[in-house]
């Protein structure tokens, strides 16, 4: 359907991305990264909802020294982001942290130094990120507006930094607040280094409207075969971030996982709750790895033909409910008993 861009391969903990690897899904925790225990917890929640690497904010010495304690309860790679502090990005490493996450523009050339020459010697790699609100002061000059190409001039210069100290483990983000700068600022970048690339529209908003720009910009540039990893930051509980990465994946057809629901928007034809069956298979099966497509149709004027293309479905006439299996009728079940059956037929299904 696309043609990937062929990036260098980075290894994070037991992952590697870039090259043919499939593109990983990231979260960041929301809790107080020195209260291990309660980060911990979170983090478990976004390993069960699929989340594959997970950042941590280090805002405190207290936060770098947790890192260690974090790691050796949680199975996938830990991801610090440092913001300024040089002490708190070796903490960090020394702690076990798989990937940190700087920008190389606010450390001092020495202590840049330092931190790369400690990365090294560990073989993990560092994310070079990049935000339109947090440019360097020359290069935003007197302009109001940060554009795509200042960006892109900012990544670059600090990628000349890391390449200059003789270090290459580097993974790029580029991110704004809205969905055509960030477009245009990958599409330039993609182009002038072959560097992997974590996708994201930084600050989108509300599980809402964050969700709606995040799939729109993630979206457009996973189909010009941009980005390795992606993340889609909401103002909610990070596992909603997750859910939102998997549809996305799921809907361009990249990766699979879990259910995906196909329902009607229902009309005056609608002979079963619509609504409410597909919204309950959605919570009920979230659990769920095992990629199953469920419809959920009200009539047999377009149920029928979705339920051929579905591993299971419920279609709505006047006297019952119709389940099928991968386009065969198995069962007729009275419409009120149609979630309870589909529940039992998915949790047979997700066995095998």
């Amino acid at each position: 359907m696309f043609k990937r861009r062929k990036a260098k391969i980075v290894k994070i903990g037991n992952l590697k991305i870039g090259g043919d690897f499939p593109i990983l899904v990231q979260s960041m925790t929301n809790t107080d990264t020195s209260n291990a225990g309660e980060t911990v917890r979170q983090i478990k929640r976004l390993e069960k909802a699929g989340c594959e690497i997970v950042r941590v904010g280090v805002p405190d010495l207290a936060s770098a020294k947790a890192i260690g304690k974090i790691k050796k309860q949680i199975k996938i790679p830990l991801v610090a982001d440092i913001h300024f502090s040089a002490d708190l990005a070796i903490e960090s490493i020394n702690q076990g942290a798989d990937k940190i996450r700087i920008n190389p523009g606010n450390f001092p050339k020495d202590k840049l130094k330092k931190v790369v020459e400690l990365a090294k010697r560990k073989k993990i790699p560092i994310r070079i990120g990049i935000n339109s609100g947090s440019l360097e002061k020359d290069i935003l000059g007197k302009k109001e507006k940060v554009t795509a190409e200042m960006m892109v001039k900012s990544a670059l210069r600090s990628i000349k930094k890391m390449e200059d100290l003789n270090f290459r483990n580097l993974v790029i983000s580029l991110k704004a607040p809205d969905v055509l700068r960030t477009i245009k600022a990958y599409e330039i970048l993609s182009k002038k280094t072959d560097y992997p690339l974590h996708l994201g529209i930084t600050e989108a908003g509300t599980k809402f409207s964050g969700t709606i720009k995040s799939s729109i910009g993630i979206g457009y540039l996973l189909l010009k075969g941009i980005g390795d990893t992606i993340r889609v930051s909401l103002s909610a509980d990070p596992e909603e971030e997750v859910n939102a990465c998997w549809e996305i994946l799921k809907s361009l057809e990249i990766r699979e996982r879990g259910i995906r629901v196909i329902s009607c928007p229902t009309c005056a034809r609608t002979e079963i709750n619509v609504i409410r069956i597909a919204g309950e298979i959605e919570r009920m099966a979230s659990h769920i790895k095992t990629p199953l497509k469920i419809a959920v149709m009200g009539c047999i004027v377009n149920g029928l033909g979705e339920a051929r293309e579905a591993d299971l479905a419920v279609v709505g006439t006047k006297e019952f409910a119709l389940i099928t299996r991968r386009g065969k009728a198995i069962k007729k079940v009275k419409k009120e008993k149609a979630l309870e059956e589909l529940g039992k037929q998915i949790r047979t299904l997700s066995k095998k």
